[in-house]
């Protein structure tokens, strides 16, 4: 009982403690201060190690991996096998007039591509070389790879139980083929639970992942560059709120028609810059390439040496590409066609284009300009410090980059999020102006936060999601098998005519 009177009288002398001490806070440094416990206490639930040796390895990670080796292996490689369809599908040349969908095959790769090409690709590879060393580079492509087939499956899937609403609209992705996929086992009530549950994830994902780590990298990079002074990421957010708003709030047809221009013109500007990087350094480009093969195997002051390494690499490209998550079902389930497959194919490229082709390019010039070793140096800071080291006007070009993705990637994730509220709300006005207002809100918000809590809070939303879309996925993957014979069926038709 004096305990408890001690503790009530020194509730007064505490908070004014806390009330002094914020006197002296920014803005920035409040608002992490409020929501860094909340993160902490999400992530380490959702992310919970598995010890494997002297790695802590966490079991959604091993979900994923095992996930992409499961898919490779069921489809026979089918993410070598793919490109000439793919390409020939993303062109048009099976496409059919009468089709039923609003968008096509490209803007919905373009649209999906906005949410995944971006900083996890700028900023995500310099994050796990910063953590893993140059090794983690090669897991992350490796991981690419089988993210392919994972994502032809999940995709074809989002098309085959899509839904067209009373107004026209189309609306799929996880939260449909979830509830089919259990219906099948005769357990249809647990296929709603998990299908509310992704939904719920994936609305935290697009809070997090697609929106506050955007807006944070994006911040830092722009008051690294105009010299800003501390605590002001908050303002910066207030004004990728105000451009983000002016877009989300056409649909799924304004959000195609920007990503369709702006994604395929910031890749070839990237790629541009990154490929006259590796030509001023060619004749370290060898040893480069070299060092990344032997650190995956034999990685140096790495905590858990070769699976640590491993975890690092598959972390960061799950995070970049988002193969198993069920993001991208949501995007690709808008498309103009009438075989499901012919979307897989498509999304197929996703992957491929993400981390083996965008994320490759980073991790190379990173680690040829040797970035990777300055101290105190992680996340966009490091691929900024390495394209400068060529010249100087290279990182405003990178700044205007980052901006540009940042902003993409916010846009096709407030869909994803929209999607996903809709699913749990219904489908009305004022309940999709609230989401829309609260994901602006949240972009603020990832703009002050320091980048530890953001990537934390967005790991453990987007990893989430996977759990109920990969048990999804393994229960209709002989549906995804015969939507793909048919389609071949199809194509083989058309091209002897």
């Amino acid at each position: 009982m004096k305990k408890l009177y001690f503790y009530l009288l020194s509730l007064p002398y505490f908070s004014l403690v806390k009330a002094e001490e914020a006197k002296h806070l920014t803005i920035d440094e409040r608002i992490d201060q409020a929501f860094s416990p909340i993160v902490e206490k999400i992530f380490s639930v959702l992310f919970y190690p598995i010890s494997i040796g002297e790695a802590q390895a966490p079991i959604i990670l091993l979900w994923l991996a095992a996930a992409g080796i499961f898919f490779t292996l069921w489809f026979k490689f089918i993410n070598l096998r793919i490109f000439k369809l793919a390409f020939n599908t993303l062109r048009g040349k099976y496409s059919e007039d009468d089709a039923t969908g609003e968008i096509t095959h490209f803007q919905a790769l373009s649209s999906a591509l906005a949410a995944t090409v971006g900083l996890g690709n700028i900023a995500g590879v310099a994050i796990a070389i910063g953590k893993g060393g140059p090794g983690a580079a090669f897991w992350m492509v490796l991981a690419g790879f089988l993210g392919m087939t994972t994502k032809f499956a999940e995709c074809t899937l989002g098309v085959k139980y899509r839904e067209i609403q009373p107004d026209g609209t189309i609306v799929g992705g996880p939260m449909f083929y979830i509830k089919e996929a259990f219906s099948r086992i005769k357990v249809g009530w647990l296929g709603s639970v998990f299908a509310f549950i992704f939904a719920v994830f994936c609305i935290g994902a697009a809070f997090g992942a697609g929106n506050m780590f955007q807006a944070n990298q994006a911040s830092s990079q722009i008051a690294h560059l105009l010299n800003l002074p501390t605590g002001s990421g908050w303002l910066l957010g207030l004004v990728f709120a105000v451009v983000v708003g002016l877009v989300i709030i056409g649909g799924i047809r304004r959000i195609a028609k920007v990503t369709s221009k702006l994604v395929p013109l910031m890749c070839a500007v990237y790629l541009i810059m990154g490929l006259i990087v590796l030509i001023a350094h060619a004749s370290e480009l060898g040893s480069a390439v070299n060092l990344i093969v032997q650190q995956a195997f034999n990685p140096d002051a790495v905590v858990g040496g070769l699976l640590g390494v491993l975890l690092i690499g598959l972390q960061r490209a799950s995070f970049s590409n988002e193969a198993g998550i069920g993001s991208a079902p949501i995007a690709h389930a808008s498309v103009k066609t009438n075989h499901p497959a012919s979307e897989g194919v498509v999304a197929a490229l996703g992957p491929f284009i993400d981390t083996v082709v965008v994320c490759s390019m980073t991790a190379l010039v990173v680690v040829v300009t040797g970035a990777y070793q300055i101290a105190d140096v992680d996340g966009v800071t490091m691929t900024s410090k390495a394209v400068s080291s060529v010249s100087g006007s290279f990182e405003v070009i990178l700044g205007v980059a980052v901006i540009l993705f940042a902003i993409s990637t916010m846009i096709s994730w407030s869909y994803y999020g929209q999607q996903s509220w809709r699913y749990i709300f219904g489908c009305n006005q004022r309940a999709e102006y609230t989401y829309k207002i609260l994901f602006c809100l949240f972009i603020i918000l990832g703009s002050a936060m320091k980048i530890g809590s953001v990537l934390d809070f967005s790991d453990a939303m987007l990893f989430g999601m996977a759990i109920p879309n990969i048990i999804a996925v393994v229960i209709l993957v002989p549906i995804v098998s015969l939507e793909f014979k048919k389609y071949l069926a199809y194509t083989r038709k058309k091209d002897a005519e």
